[in-house]
């Protein structure tokens, strides 16, 4: 694989290479891909942190890249977007990646190990990431805090429709209690609430018609919302709750509190 630093300056590799890149089959698993934008202040000596941002139902990765390009740029980050497509297995699927485990296949593995060849190729920092994400996005987003809390500096959950409880009485999605067969690790709610969280939704953004048609009669999005703040505050971590007047069921509509929060933690 080529690291970027071992192009000559003026190879067409390194235009293709930074800024917005093309899309990567992920390591391990070449069903699931990645793309980034890596900032003009990238060289090769540069060791710079990673934001992730991951897709909601809709997949709309190229809207998601560019909504974060300005904040990559005046922070000197690269971000990395994964795309888990419609249909592997099932081809009706849409929501397995929310879950990380389904069909085999480990989402919070394979983000993993896009991390890595992040790493190798632009000399990135991955050892602890800014993660976000909106909707089905929001879901992947706080399971992945549980289950790898030491790889992540602070997490954005914008408007799940689902969440998973700190509760042992539960099995998965649902709560934590067979996370250690299921998944081979113990989530530890004291580790999680080390890492500042940040519960951001729309004002407009209910919800609850679209939940009851794929199921779920309880709850709406701020509801889910809540329930994920109470468990998490619960153990004693750090939680931003932020509502944004006049705003649906939009990712770029509740961005601008995303990059602020993360701004804050950068600036300290």
């Amino acid at each position: 694989m080529i690291r970027v630093a071992d192009l000559p300056a003026t190879h067409p590799g390194r235009r293709l290479l930074t800024k917005r890149s093309p899309f990567f089959a992920a390591p391990g698993e070449p069903r699931c891909s990645y793309c980034v934008y890596v900032p003009t202040s990238w060289t090769p000596e540069s060791e710079l942190p990673v934001l992730v941002a991951v897709h909601g139902t809709g997949r709309s990765v190229g809207e998601l890249r560019e909504g974060f390009i300005p904040f990559a740029e005046r922070h000197h980050l690269i971000v990395v977007i994964p795309l888990f497509p419609v249909g592997i297995d099932d081809p009706d699927d849409v929501d397995d990646y929310k879950l990380l485990d389904a069909k085999g296949i480990r989402f919070d593995l394979v983000l993993l190990d896009i991390l890595e060849q992040v790493r190798f190729r632009w000399n990135a920092r991955i050892d602890s990431v800014l993660l976000c994400g909106h909707s089905g996005g929001g879901q992947f987003a706080h399971r992945f805090l549980y289950l790898h809390p030491e790889r992540v500096a602070a997490v954005a959950v914008g408007a799940p429709g689902g969440v998973t409880l700190l509760d042992d009485s539960l099995a998965w999605p649902e709560g934590i209690g067979d996370t250690g067969q299921r998944f081979g690790t113990t989530v530890d709610p004291a580790a999680v609430a080390r890492v500042p969280v940040l519960l951001v939704i729309g004002g407009d953004d209910d919800g609850r018609a679209d939940l009851a048609v794929m199921g779920d009669h309880g709850h709406s999005r701020p509801e889910q919302l809540d329930r994920l703040a109470e468990t998490l505050l619960r153990h004693g971590t750090a939680v931003e709750q932020v509502v944004v007047p006049g705003v649906g069921h939009s990712a770029p509509g509740t961005r601008p509190p995303v990059t602020g929060f993360f701004a804050r933690l950068l600036s300290e």
